[in-house]
């Protein structure tokens, strides 16, 4: 592929502002893509903002919901390349709230898909899933063939949306691919109930960090470089490859709990004497899920780069230099 292939394409991307969103916009900006976002929420902390890439893309105010923003975007700005993000993402959330997870992450996905079957423009589409698509199965790693059953609210969700892909691609033969991915971390991630911005920034503040659930639950987690690289380089195989209508997994393939997780970040800030509290009140969440990369690696010819550590050693570095700007404001 020309490094240049970016150059000029009219990018779409909904969930701009989140942490896979806001990376994503920014690497599409530096090489040459005319990118338009959808914003629902103005976050001023966000990393689009707080990097000055927000004023540097075409803002669609509005959610997924609506989808007359949606399909006045798409035509408007004669988008060639969508990448579908939004969605709420926090399981926590999803468990307490329900029915305004299945508005966004279910109808702003067929509102998405809907929008782009009726317009000549569009070349290719990425549709963000999630390894929670999946749902809980006893054989591990999850590969692409692997059931969509999931059983609690977040999970059902993602695996709904994914079907719909599925649908729209058999049905009215629509140029999407869907990734599915483990759990994101790097800085920018502004809810800090996640694990690892929640225990950075504890750190940072000289406490002791909090794991929510009894700290024996395993994922896998995927640096959100790598995971930029990864949607980058499936829309642009798309069309060579003839890989319409394919889901791909992407993972660094390295499952931990989430007990070794917090200590190891603690190891890397040299504060291993902040004893973590374990609350051990999760329910509703799979206890056991990592991912197979082995379609991705084959077929795409795509690996990581980062390792676990160093992937995390510079989310450290972005949090602690967020921090360090915004108290200079107090």
């Amino acid at each position: 592929m020309p490094q240049n292939y970016w150059k000029n394409k009219n990018v779409f991307i909904t969930g701009c502002t989140g942490l896979l969103g806001s990376w994503l916009t920014k690497t599409l900006v530096e090489n040459g893509a005319n990118v338009t976002g959808l914003i629902r929420d103005l976050v001023p902390k966000s990393n689009l903002n707080w990097s000055g890439f927000l004023e540097k893309i075409n803002v669609v105010r509005g959610d997924v919901e609506d989808y007359f923003i949606l399909e006045r975007s798409i035509n408007e700005y004669e988008i060639d390349t969508v990448f579908h993000l939004a969605s709420q993402t926090i399981v926590g959330i999803a468990n307490r709230n329900p029915m305004s997870t299945f508005e966004t992450n279910i109808r702003g996905t067929w509102n998405l898909l809907e929008a782009c079957r009726r317009n000549s423009t569009l070349r290719r589409i990425i549709v963000a899933s999630s390894d929670k698509a999946y749902g809980e199965h006893k054989d591990l790693p999850y590969c692409e063939g692997t059931p969509l059953k999931g059983s609690h609210p977040y999970d059902v969700s993602k695996s709904c949306a994914d079907l719909l892909v599925q649908t729209y691609f058999h049905t009215y033969d629509l140029p999407v691919c869907v990734t599915r991915c483990g759990n994101f971390y790097g800085g920018g991630d502004l809810n800090f109930n996640r694990i690892v911005p929640g225990t950075i920034r504890s750190v940072i503040c000289n406490e002791r960090p909090i794991i929510r659930s009894d700290g024996t639950f395993i994922r896998d987690y995927f640096y959100i470089l790598d995971a930029i690289e990864a949607c980058l380089l499936l829309a642009k195989k798309m069309d060579e490859l003839d890989i319409y209508g394919e889901a791909f997994n992407f993972s660094n393939e390295i499952q931990i709990n989430a007990l070794d997780l917090v200590n190891k970040i603690l190891r890397l800030m040299n504060r291993s004497d902040l004893e973590p509290i374990i609350l051990n009140e999760v329910k509703g969440e799979i206890k056991h899920q990592y991912l197979s990369a082995k379609k991705a690696k084959e077929i795409l010819k795509w690996k990581p780069r980062y390792a676990l550590e160093e992937g995390l050693k510079e989310t450290i570095i972005w949090y602690q230099g967020f921090f360090k700007e915004q108290n200079k404001f107090k």
